[in-house]
């Protein structure tokens, strides 16, 4: 028989098995003054933003967006297509740009619950909204080739597993599936709930919380980055967003695992996984200013140059160039992406060497290599 509160703590392996969960603890002090760095950064990009002009305001959010679609997915191993998902974030949003494509309904669908957490953020959060975030991320009601539990709690045992078939090791073992319904209940009544704690610090524990509940079949990990930018755009009391959180976590991706599964074991103090996760926040927010300048320079480079005649390949390339371009940008790679010969791809580039916009790598090799001046 499966007992969730375990009230001889000799006996009690999870966090969720202690008899005062989900009452968490943590250490004030190791925490006050890294909670004074993120607010203090958040308030100074805040402020950053609001003295920006429209477009370059425009493109910041639309740039910080579509990072955190693609790098939450690409947390959980899914590469989605860069292109799909900045369009589909701009049309769904009214914003118009060159070189705009068509996405498939599993980029759309991906976009939909990203946008819903963040631009409907003070709505309160319901089990139907999480049904229908969860619905948006298997649309086909499969995750892979297995066919999954959808827009419902899962019904079945959750074990986090590593290892080839037949010498796996289980990491995590998640509460009950005839618990997770009462479980999700103090969730939801806790998230929408009015308190004196930090909405930042709250990010951080609804993040820790959902993953212990691990309350679907697959999912899980998108859905509690989702509800952290929930959380975190409620502390910005703004819909616009300029860090990109899972972007950071993607870079930290290890020790994101290592902290979470080391503090599912704790007796109930989360003070570990808190420093991190406002570390981890921390230089998510520094990174923006490298987002920011790379954001500034293209707005620069359009107006700079409003004058000269480009072709709507060379619009398009340049784009991408700005926006950051995978990989090493050559001859082939030029036609492939704007459908032309390779003998087009070859002239364009050599008109923008010529106009001073594009130049050739220093180190060479069997292809040539091409970088913006």
């Amino acid at each position: 028989m499966y007992i969730r509160l375990i009230k001889n703590y000799a006996m009690a392996k999870y966090i969720y098995q202690y008899g005062d969960w989900p009452h968490f603890r943590w250490d004030e002090r190791s925490l006050q003054a890294l909670l004074g760095k993120v607010r203090h950064l958040q308030g100074k990009l805040l402020g950053q933003m609001a003295t920006v002009g429209f477009s370059l305001k425009e493109e910041t959010i639309l740039s910080t967006l579509t990072l955190d679609v693609l790098k939450s997915s690409e947390i959980e191993g899914e590469i989605l297509n860069y292109d799909q998902v900045r369009s589909s974030i701009a049309r769904k949003l009214g914003i118009e740009y060159a070189g705009m494509v068509s996405s498939d309904r599993n980029v759309d669908s991906v976009v939909e619950m990203m946008l819903d957490a963040t631009q409907n953020y003070r709505q309160p959060l319901d089990e139907e909204r999480l049904f229908g975030w969860h619905a948006a991320l298997f649309p086909t009601g499969r995750s892979g080739m297995h066919k999954i539990d959808v827009a419902c709690y899962r019904s079945g045992e959750m074990q986090v597993v590593s290892g080839a078939m037949g010498k796996e090791k289980v990491h995590y073992q998640a509460p009950a599936p005839e618990s997770v319904k009462s479980e999700m209940d103090e969730f939801l009544k806790w998230f929408n709930a009015e308190n004196e704690l930090d909405p930042v610090l709250k990010s951080g524990i609804a993040h820790f919380r959902f993953i212990i509940i691990h309350p679907f079949d697959d999912g899980n990990g998108r859905i509690a980055r989702a509800l952290s930018d929930m959380l975190l755009t409620r502390s910005d009391d703004t819909p616009q967003r300029f860090y990109s959180l899972s972007s950071q976590i993607l870079t930290e991706r290890k020790m994101y695992y290592e902290v979470l599964q080391k503090t599912q074991f704790s007796d109930g103090d989360i003070t570990e996984w808190l420093v991190w996760y406002l570390n981890c926040l921390y230089r998510a927010l520094q990174s923006t200013e490298t987002t920011f300048q790379k954001v500034l320079n293209k707005i620069e480079f359009w107006n700079k140059h409003q004058g000269t005649e480009f072709n709507a390949r060379q619009r398009l390339m340049l784009n991408k160039l700005f926006d950051g371009f995978e990989g090493k940008l050559t001859s082939s790679k030029w036609a492939k992406i704007t459908k032309s010969s390779q003998n087009t791809a070859i002239r364009d580039i050599q008109d923008l060497m010529e106009k001073g916009i594009l130049q050739k790598e220093p180190q060479g090799g069997r292809s040539t290599n091409y970088e913006l001046c």
